[in-house]
């Protein structure tokens, strides 16, 4: 396998493992176990003298291919895929923690990221603070002397916020911390957390990896001495591990995944600028290709596109918000994102209502509030469609 191949070319062959047939499609290994030629054979592979996989619930064949094939694009020496996206953050978070640690997190985090660092690790003797993730002071201020995880997304659900991971990450490597980003909402393609000094990537594979409304999927990205030391043993025992059914499944979603992803960001552009006209009923649009971001100069550092999501806020609130969801036609109502079947969710009553009045409000989730996924459809149909439905709105 070329390192020197583009995302496009490593998507379709990276990490390809063919059996004796030669099949042109990666297969799928649909076993929980393997078979060994001899005692003797068995002995070393579990010992770890040969290679080889033991046991669907630690590796497959077709895992791997899956796992080898985000490595290529991620820029990571070792993945692991999981069942599902939270599966992924539980286990990049949990995996290398111990009661007495702290993590410091960002506080702009999808709900269930949020109740794993806030409600479930001070379950088991782990702190945590919440920090204001967008200027980087914040992180530093809530550095203690066992903080060892620093956590976020960027941008983040769902109201497009950027971190500068850059800079969390120069905080995190004067301590001897961790810095694990959920890079979903950039896809591998516009941001790479690795190279901006992350330690360890998450993805919920579920959105635009497989990006096809069909199966949940999670991958925990980072280098294999980390890989060794804390994730091995945690999936090995824990067991979130993928199907080979749904591996090979997001095999065949990530070959599509750069066409994707460039027509959901160009209708996610279109709408976030025609909304952004519509003054006399939309407050703010939050787009990240848009120059009006607060947080432009980030994004023009640390990411190279846009992204497929489009955070606005109605000014009816919750009335209106629901008036507008209710009247789309091609747009489907869906807490799901990175689709290529356009989206829209109000998060004050489906991903965060889990959340207080007080803190949806610190995170800028208004009952106004709407986020966006952009599909693959025609840009103008997603235009008229909005246009239309606008038009049950009060102004």
């Amino acid at each position: 396998m070329s390192k020197t191949w583009r995302p496009a070319t490593q998507l379709i062959h990276g990490g390809t493992l063919r059996s004796q047939f030669g099949e042109t499609s990666e297969a799928i290994y649909l076993t929980q176990g393997f078979v060994y030629d001899t005692s003797e054979a068995a002995e070393a592979r579990f010992k770890g003298e040969t290679d080889g996989f033991i046991y669907a619930r630690y590796g497959s064949p077709t895992n791997d291919m899956f796992e080898k094939r985000m490595c290529a694009l991620e820029g990571a020496e070792e993945a692991r895929a999981t069942a599902s996206g939270m599966a992924a953050v539980a286990a990049a978070i949990l995996c290398q923690l111990k009661a007495g640690d702290h993590i410091v997190a960002a506080r702009a985090l999808f709900g269930s990221c949020r109740w794993v660092v806030e409600t479930l690790a001070p379950k088991y003797g782990i702190e945590c603070t919440l920090v204001d993730g967008r200027f980087t002071e914040n992180w530093e201020k809530a550095i203690r002397p066992n903080t060892k995880v620093f956590f976020l997304e960027s941008p983040t659900n769902p109201t497009l916020e950027v971190v500068d991971i850059a800079a969390v990450a120069r905080l995190a490597n004067q301590i001897g911390a961790k810095v694990v980003v959920d890079n979903v909402f950039a896809t591998p393609l516009f941001q790479k957390p690795l190279e901006l000094g992350a330690h360890i990537v998450v993805y919920s594979a579920t959105k635009h990896i497989d990006g096809q409304g069909r199966s949940l999927g999670g991958v925990i990205l980072s280098d294999k001495q980390w890989v060794d030391e804390h994730l091995q043993d945690y999936y090995r025992h824990t067991g979130p591990a993928m199907s080979p059914f749904t591996a090979w499944t997001l095999l065949k979603g990530i070959e599509t995944l750069p066409l994707r992803v460039k027509q959901q960001t160009e209708n996610a552009a279109k709408v976030a600028d025609f909304l952004a006209e519509q003054t006399n009923k939309v407050a703010r649009v939050i787009y990240p290709g848009r120059k009006d971001h607060p947080q432009a100069d980030i994004i023009a550092k640390q990411m190279s596109g846009g992204s497929t999501l489009v955070a606005f806020e109605l000014k009816g609130g919750k009335e209106a918000a629901f008036k507008l969801q209710n009247a789309l036609e091609i747009v489907k109502i869906s807490n799901n994102l990175g689709d290529s079947k356009s989206l829209i969710t109000h998060p004050a009553t489906t991903t965060h209502k889990n959340l207080t009045d007080e803190a949806r409000a610190e995170l800028g989730i208004s009952p106004g509030t709407v986020r966006f996924s952009a599909g693959i459809e025609d840009s103008q149909d997603l235009v008229e469609d909005f246009a239309r439905a606008l038009e049950q709105v009060s102004a």
